[in-house]
């Protein structure tokens, strides 16, 4: 009796079909950002087994894809990918209202640009679900954007007359504020820029310009933190309302300490970084180079933030408002209600 039953257990268990993998397509940042890099993929590996749901996670960086991060955001409304990064400002040429959540000389550090993204998120949400079809999962700082320049520089007087790399359209009218030529490009297309004199200068975080090689073709580092480089990843909501609510649940709680990390590592690695650009002391985890630090002075912040009030934000909410009547009256409950700034 027993044989029988343990062959009829053993038959139904035979006959029981295995448990569908929903198929996940991830693509991250490009692969030299090694730390953030490192991070999404321990993340991805681990994530079926830490919220035990089974997932089938095929996931590549930017630059092993072939794919442009400005496309990213299209490419996850389109189903191409289920899961994508991106830089919110380089995503904003389609939408002008995402980069109301870092828009020039408005978050001076990172608590308060802590304060911006969480009053800002409800809305990005909201916007980014009707322009994308997609939900931000975890949204965070890359690190205070900086320039990197092969020309002779000692102040922000110096740029008049300089082509500078910009990637968002608020840091290029910073830049036209400052007398200098804004040239808009991806992060990969850079480093070449730089090397032939297509641009004198550009701006990223000391830890992307670190480990793209930046100083291998620039001369001088000055370390002026004029926004943050928010970054987001995205899921596509076709495949996020597959998930159950129970499962949706497991993944915010994963994709909160996910990016809780990418906090952390911007408030550690861009200090590493600046002293390994510069040759100086507490140089950790980069590499070491030897340029020349530039130190912002008084009246370098301040020309700052003069044009930020004077040029950046009434030319945003001017193009904003132009595609979306409702722009700078959600701007100014949220990020200005956080700053104290009004668009108005």
């Amino acid at each position: 009796m027993k044989t029988t039953i343990l062959a009829s257990a053993l038959a139904m268990a035979t006959a029981l079909p295995a448990i569908a993998e929903t198929e996940i397509r991830a693509t991250g940042l490009v692969s030299t950002h090694k730390f953030h890099t490192a991070l999404e993929q321990e993340f991805y590996a681990s994530l079926p087994e830490k919220t035990g749901i089974p997932l089938s996670i095929n996931f590549n960086p930017l630059d092993v894809m072939g794919v442009d991060m400005q496309d990213t955001l299209r490419m996850v409304r389109t189903g191409t990918f289920d899961i994508v990064q991106s830089t919110v400002g380089a995503a904003a040429r389609d939408d002008a209202f995402l980069e109301g959540i870092d828009l020039i000389g408005v978050s001076t550090d990172m608590d308060q640009l802590a304060e911006v993204v969480a009053a800002f998120r409800p809305e990005l949400e909201k916007r980014v679900a009707e322009k994308f079809n997609a939900k931000p999962l975890a949204v965070w700082p890359y690190g205070p954007q900086v320039f990197y320049c092969n020309a002779e520089i000692a102040s922000l007087d110096d740029f008049a007359g300089l082509k500078v790399r910009s990637y968002t359209a608020s840091m290029s009218a910073l830049l036209e504020a400052l007398g200098a030529s804004p040239v808009t490009m991806s992060f990969k297309e850079v480093y070449p820029a730089l090397q032939r004199g297509v641009v004198d200068c550009a701006i990223t975080s000391p830890t992307s310009g670190n480990t793209g090689n930046w100083p291998e073709v620039t001369t001088h580092f000055m370390p002026l933190g004029i926004s943050w480089s928010v970054n987001a990843h995205f899921i596509n909501l076709d495949t996020w309302n597959s998930f159950s609510d129970e499962e949706k649940a497991k993944l915010e709680t994963e994709f909160a300490a996910f990016e809780q990390g990418f906090w952390d590592l911007a408030r550690k690695n861009n200090g590493w970084a600046t002293a390994c650009n510069t040759g100086g002391d507490g140089c950790e985890n980069y590499t070491p180079f030897n340029m020349v630090l530039v130190e912002p002075s008084a009246e370098d912040q301040a020309k700052v933030t003069a044009a930020t009030m004077e040029k950046v934000l009434p030319g945003w909410a001017e193009s904003c408002d132009a595609g979306f009547a409702d722009c700078s009256k959600i701007w100014n409950a949220t990020v200005g209600a956080a700053r104290g700034i009004s668009l108005n």
